[in-house]
C-alpha cells in the first residue's frame, strides 16, 4: 500500500507539482495535529472515473473543519470540483482521493487562530485495504480482535469530526492488532460498548436484524455506513442503531466492517471465536452483492452516488489495483 506518486496535487485552488506540496516543520499541524481530512474512492465505470459520494465526503470535510473552528474559503461544490479536477488531470483511476485541511506555518503555541488554513487534494492508485488483495477473495472474512484501547470519551475529542489527531488512537488499535496476529482491532467506547475499528464502522447481524453502534458510541458518521443503511432499507432488512455489548460480537450470526478503504469487509472471527462457522452469512452476502455491484458499475446507480469525472480522450489508462 505504498503511495504511488501522481503528477499534481490541488492546493488552495491551484494544481501544483506533487513534490511541491510541502509544509514547514514548524507548521501548526506538525506540532499540534491540527488537521481534518477525508478518504474518498474513485472507481472505473465504463472505463471512466466516477467518484463515490463526492458531495457527502466534501460536506463531512467541511463539517469536521467547522467543529475545529477552521474557516475554510471553499464551498462543498468547490471541494467536489477540486477532487474532479485532480483526478481528471492526473488521469489515474481507480484511485483513492485524499482531501486535507490543515493549519500551516504561523505562530508557535497551542492557539491555532493565527496559523493559515491550507487545503490540499491528492489522488493515487490504491487497492484493497483489509484482507486479500483481489476481488476473487472478497468473500473471505478477516480475523479481528477487541482492542485494549478504547475510543475517545464524549466531550474529549469529537468523534464526529474526521480529525488527524483522532487517528493517533486508531494507530494504537491497528498496531496492537497487527502485532498480535490480527488484521484489525475493534475498539469499545468509554462505557465498554462496541464502537468501531481503527478506520471502519462495525455491523453485526443477530437473528436476522442488522445492528450498528449509534453516533453516541464515539462513532464516525461513515459514508459507507450510511450507504449500507440505505441498501438495507431498500432490501427490507430490519436495522437497529443501538448500543452493542462486547459479547454480541461473539454471539452474532454475522459481523462486517464498512469504510471507504475497507469498503464492505466480512469478519470471520473475533478474538479467535468464529463468527458462525467462519463463512460469510446471507445478509452480509446480500449487502455485498448490491454494494459491489453498484460501485463496480454492474448495477444501476439508483441512489445517485457517483460523480463522473470528465477526462481527455488521450488520458492515461486506468490503473489496475
Amino acid at each position: 500500500m505504498a503511495i504511488q506518486q501522481t503528477d499534481k496535487i490541488w492546493h488552495n485552488g491551484k494544481l501544483i507539482d506533487w513534490d511541491d506540496a510541502k509544509l514547514h516543520i514548524m507548521s501548526h499541524v506538525v506540532n499540534y495535529g491540527s488537521s481534518v481530512f477525508e478518504g474518498v474512492r474513485c472507481y472505473s465505470h465504463d472505463d471512466s472515473p466516477a467518484i463515490f459520494r463526492a458531495r457527502e465526503h466534501a460536506q463531512r470535510l467541511l463539517d469536521s473543519a467547522k467543529v475545529y473552528r477552521m474557516e475554510v474559503p471553499y464551498s462543498t461544490d468547490e471541494i467536489v470540483q477540486a477532487m474532479t479536477d485532480t483526478v481528471a488531470h492526473n488521469g489515474v483511476w481507480p484511485c483513492y482521493i485524499r482531501p486535507l485541511i490543515v493549519r500551516g506555518y504561523g505562530e508557535a503555541g497551542v492557539n491555532p487562530f493565527n496559523s493559515p488554513i491550507e487545503v490540499y487534494v491528492a489522488n493515487y492508485a490504491w487497492g484493497k485495504y483489509l484482507g486479500h488483495g483481489d476481488d476473487s477473495d472478497r468473500y473471505t472474512g478477516v480475523d479481528v480482535c477487541v482492542s485494549s484501547w478504547t475510543r475517545m470519551a464524549p466531550n474529549t475529542l469529537p468523534a464526529m469530526a474526521k480529525a488527524g489527531a483522532n487517528y493517533m488512537n486508531s494507530q494504537l488499535i491497528k498496531m496492537e492488532a497487527i502485532l498480535n496476529g490480527y488484521v484489525e482491532g475493534i475498539a469499545l467506547d468509554a462505557n465498554g460498548y462496541v464502537s468501531e475499528g481503527s478506520g471502519e464502522n462495525v455491523f453485526i447481524v443477530r437473528h436476522g436484524i442488522l445492528q450498528t453502534a449509534p453516533l453516541g458510541s464515539s462513532v464516525l458518521p461513515g459514508i459507507t455506513r450510511d450507504s449500507v443503511l440505505m441498501l438495507a432499507k431498500e432490501l427490507g432488512i430490519p436495522v437497529v442503531e443501538g448500543i452493542i455489548p462486547r459479547e454480541m460480537l461473539y454471539l452474532a450470526d454475522e459481523v462486517f466492517f464498512t469504510g471507504t478503504a475497507a469498503e464492505l469487509t466480512p469478519i470471520r472471527s473475533v478474538d479467535k471465536i468464529a463468527v458462525r462457522d467462519g463463512s460469510v452469512g446471507p445478509i452480509t452476502t446480500m449487502l455485498m452483492d448490491e454494494f459491489y455491484g453498484i460501485i463496480r458499475g454492474k448495477k444501476r446507480d439508483r441512489f445517485g452516488w457517483f460523480t463522473p469525472v470528465p477526462v481527455p480522450a488521450k488520458s492515461k489508462q486506468p490503473v489496475g489495483v
